[in-house]
């Protein structure tokens, strides 16, 4: 009776255990991440904005520049499509854009950038120690690079989602796509 109930006990707790495991994020699971933070910088319209301020909402995190020729208009076309993905369900999310060129990246330039991708994503920038100790907070690295007669901006190209606790969850590669995106965005949301 007992090498019976040994298979069945086993099967159950297996069974219970499936039921607590973590989301099967297509991006690189970060739950537990010791790094990151809190931290204020000013919008897009001049208004200085805390990360925390989109707490309750999912935050898709990246750090670029507007005169970026690949990188960064890519991701974010992609993560407007996504966007697009959620439906009504993006009203959950808040895409971030932080700057890595605070010197050209002014207040109206970054109005005019961010929001074309989508009225709802917000542009920040401050002064180049604010951003590098932003940037730090996050891993991000950055490094103009000179060309002719202006420059580019090496940087970490991936994105982070971060939980509606303000708490970072996943880590989307560069090049992961709109789907990637609104998959792992949807199963946030619906934690």
């Amino acid at each position: 009776m007992i090498r019976r109930s040994i298979p069945l006990f086993v099967l159950s707790l297996l069974l219970l255990l499936a039921g607590c495991s973590r989301p099967a994020f297509q991006g690189s699971d970060l739950t537990g991440a010791k790094f990151g933070g809190d931290f204020q910088l000013l919008d897009h319209t001049g208004k200085a904005r805390l990360l925390s301020d989109y707490r309750g909402k999912v935050v898709a995190l990246f750090f670029g520049y507007t005169h970026c020729p690949d990188v960064c208009p890519t991701t974010m076309a992609e993560l407007s499509a996504a966007m697009k993905k959620l439906g009504p369900k993006a009203d959950q999310v808040q895409v971030v854009f932080v700057t890595v060129d605070p010197e050209r990246d002014t207040q109206p330039l970054l109005a005019q950038y961010v929001p074309a991708f989508d009225k709802r994503f917000v542009g920040l920038t401050g002064t180049p120690q604010q951003v590098s100790k932003v940037a730090a907070q996050y891993k991000v690295v950055y490094q103009r690079q000179p060309q002719a007669d202006t420059y580019t901006v090496d940087h970490t190209a991936g994105t982070y989602l971060l939980d509606r606790k303000g708490r970072l969850r996943v880590l989307e590669n560069y090049g992961a796509g709109p789907d990637a995106f609104a998959h792992d965005l949807a199963l946030l949301i619906d934690e």
